[in-house]
């Protein structure tokens, strides 16, 4: 979490960035595109005659779209294949859900200090395995993007820099990180992308949730 200062230079990064065209563009194919798994699943449930949940696909959908559109990486939990993925995303959740309950807690930051309490020390795992699961995932990009300024020429980085900057939130403040090294750290990235993800995924799923049990709850509109 930032104040002051550094919130204002997020803001100001992160609004320039949004009010692009290329990232409009880039999120609208990756939400087209991980909705039609969706519906692809979710019809394949639906002929099988399965019972389903889905405010748990919902939240794949979401989280998958949004972390390609933060991270530009395919996270793909809807198909359940990766285990470090669904790991990763097991412990997204139970980290948010434990940050919750801090907020019914009013011994948390006592428990916190002392390294006490069950939910304190689960609370340090789960952040302990998303801080590794994203900082190599921001290793990984920078060493992609480093790589392709050593072996392309002046005319052709420059089509490759218009191209990655569409490839995701993460990408481009890369791209801005070249001139800013002392501000935009790892753990700068880090916070900064982790903040649109979490903004992004849970306020979509469940209100699409909603809706579906609202029409269900209402034939006559549906």
């Amino acid at each position: 979490m930032v104040d002051g200062d550094k919130w204002r230079h997020q803001r100001k990064l992160a609004s320039f960035e949004f009010s692009t065209r290329n990232l409009h563009d880039f999120s609208y194919v990756v939400f087209r595109s991980n909705g039609v798994k969706l519906a692809k699943k979710i019809s394949l449930l639906a002929a099988a005659d399965e019972t389903m949940n889905l405010q748990d696909l919902l939240l794949k959908c979401t989280l998958d779209s949004i972390f390609k559109v933060g991270f530009g990486f395919d996270l793909d939990t809807l198909s359940g294949l990766d285990e470090a993925n669904n790991q990763f995303m097991k412990a997204f959740d139970e980290s948010n859900s434990l940050t919750f309950w801090r907020f019914v807690d009013l011994l948390w930051k006592v428990k916190r200090y002392f390294s006490v309490g069950p939910e304190e020390a689960e609370l340090k795992k789960t952040i302990r395995m998303v801080d590794e699961f994203v900082y190599e995932l921001i290793r990984n990009k920078r060493e992609l993007m480093k790589d392709t300024n050593l072996h392309v020429g002046k005319f052709i980085l420059l089509r490759l820099k218009s191209d990655r900057d569409k490839q995701g939130i993460l990408s481009r403040f890369l791209v801005e990180s070249e001139n800013d090294l002392e501000n935009i750290t790892d753990k700068y990235l880090r916070d900064i992308t982790l903040k649109f993800v979490i903004a992004g995924k849970d306020i979509s799923a469940n209100t699409l949730t909603w809706f579906f049990y609202m029409l269900c709850k209402h034939p006559l509109i549906k």
